[in-house]
């Protein structure tokens, strides 16, 4: 016998008189989320925190900000993923628009199962060598989280599959004020489990044991957001 039947014995033995219909309730009255006010700002402070670029601009200064957050980076090709809206690029010059059509979406049109969706292979899509030399990719985002600092991607539309935002350098990011909410658990109930989900705190950085930072090892180096009031 070894240890993990060991274990799984005792447990058995330990709910021999408990009956197998009974329920116990998990209580859930802890809070829920710690700000109420000021969710935006903290936001922002979080993702400044990360040394993400931050900038907050109105709907119509939306397209004229894309434009020139490009033109900044000198970007020459950027990654567009399906169902990004076309007046966020209207400003951009011809031929910088690199688009991405791999799109997810349920395979069974009538189930209502949570795990039905699927990339749909057969829509044409970038390669990793491609992806390579782009030079950034814009995306929108599914929902933020104000105490943590965290943007969440689920492959929905203006957001594509998880390899255009993890291959190119430079992540351009927009996100919605009514999409930023205060806790994880708020941000939770908006997402679907089943859907492949990016969880982004700030660029891709990691330490080794002297605590020596590096940047863009496991995504982009740069992480720029534009916050939508």
């Amino acid at each position: 016998m070894n240890s993990r039947e060991v274990i799984l014995n005792r447990v058995r033995r330990a709910l021999t008189d408990v009956p197998r219909d009974e329920v116990f309730p998990v209580p859930r009255d802890y809070a829920r989320a710690h700000v109420v006010e000021g969710v935006l700002e903290l936001f922002a402070e979080h993702l400044r925190d990360y040394r993400a670029v931050v900038h907050e601009v109105t709907e119509s200064e939306l397209a004229d900000a894309i434009a020139q957050a490009v033109e900044r980076r000198g970007a020459r090709r950027l990654v567009i993923p399906a169902g990004l809206p076309a007046e966020w690029v209207a400003g951009l010059a011809p031929g910088t628009c690199v688009p991405d059509g791999w799109v997810y979406g349920p395979i069974d049109e009538s189930s209502d199962d949570p795990t039905n969706n699927r990339p749909k292979q057969s829509a044409p899509h970038l390669t990793v060598a491609e992806l390579d030399t782009a030079d950034g990719v814009l995306t929108a985002a599914a929902v933020a989280i104000a105490e943590t600092g965290t943007i969440v991607l689920d492959a929905g539309p203006g957001q594509g599959r998880r390899a255009l935002t993890l291959v190119p350098d430079w992540h351009l990011c927009v996100v919605r004020a009514r999409d930023v909410v205060a806790s994880v658990p708020q941000a939770l109930e908006r997402l679907l489990p089943g859907r492949p989900l990016t969880w982004i705190s700030g660029p891709s950085a990691t330490s080794d044991i002297e605590l020596n930072r590096v940047e863009g090892v496991h995504g982009p180096r740069t992480l720029e957001v534009l916050i939508v009031r």
